[in-house]
């Protein structure tokens, strides 16, 4: 692991992965990139990974791309753009769909690809000093690697303000347009992200992570026989899982199942 992205994970599972590529306002190039995706690949493997938490060191969550990383690709050809772009498609895809739950805690600003780590988390905690903007149209670019987590986000109306007019919007605009959870002064959003993380770990692993597929299967699909029979299967299926008979037992005897760490 290189310093400019640091991996903790406690003795409850916790993992904590924190940008601190602070002198570059934790803007990422493609090195960084690749660091970041094969750290989420490892967290996605490890058994003893239970939860995430993305942050961030210094003063900004992340500036999106490199300035020097935008420099080399404004040289190379669409071939290599396009071999790129899938790399930094790879890591918001990884982190979206990570079987674990992930907890963004934003103490600064977040601008263009910084906005889409946000988007792919599960859970995200603010600070009031953090600003949020999709930059690409100010270089006459667009922001599109990010655009289906941001749009899924945000929403349609949201994202065609916020896509074309490149503005800052505050963490009080996020939470409304639905980017941001809850807020919290800039010294407590980690640990109310490490709090949630906490809570997190009274529930069923596998439950959890099959929840979080539930919610992709489910969302924008028209309600009709077919997808009452995938919802009804996917709990029919939990139920009779070793986790779901644990956790129903354990109810029944009145005592913490057996993932709970007393």
């Amino acid at each position: 692991m290189s310093k400019s992205l640091s991996v903790e994970v406690n003795t409850n599972g916790v993992a904590t992965l924190t940008l601190n590529r602070t002198e570059r306002h934790n803007a990422f190039d493609d090195e960084l990139i690749v660091e970041m995706t094969n750290a989420l690949e490892g967290l996605a493997t490890n058994p003893a990974v239970r939860i995430l938490v993305l942050a961030a060191a210094g003063k900004s969550f992340s500036a999106g791309a490199d300035l020097g990383w935008m420099k080399r690709m404004a040289s190379y050809g669409e071939a290599e753009n396009l071999a790129d772009a899938q790399k930094l498609a790879k890591l918001m895809h990884t982190l979206d769909t990570l079987p674990i739950p992930t907890i963004a805690a934003v103490q600064g600003p977040a601008y263009g690809g910084g906005v889409g780590l946000i988007a792919c988390c599960d859970m995200v905690f603010a600070a009031p000093e953090a600003q949020f903007s999709l930059t690409e149209v100010k270089l006459g670019l667009i922001p599109a690697v990010i655009s289906p987590y941001v749009i899924r986000k945000i929403g349609v109306a949201q994202a065609r303000r916020y896509f074309l007019s490149a503005e800052r919007f505050s963490s009080a605009i996020a939470q409304r347009i639905g980017l941001v959870h809850e807020l919290a002064p800039q010294e407590e959003v980690s640990v109310l992200a490490h709090s949630w993380a906490a809570q997190l770990l009274n529930n069923g692993p596998m439950a959890m992570a099959a929840a979080k597929r539930l919610v992709s299967e489910v969302a924008d699909r028209p309600i009709c026989s077919e997808l009452n029979d995938l919802c009804a299967k996917r709990i029919a299926a939990q139920r009779v899982s070793k986790e779901g008979q644990e956790g129903l037992t354990a109810f029944l005897e009145k005592r913490p199942p057996n993932w709970v760490k007393h």
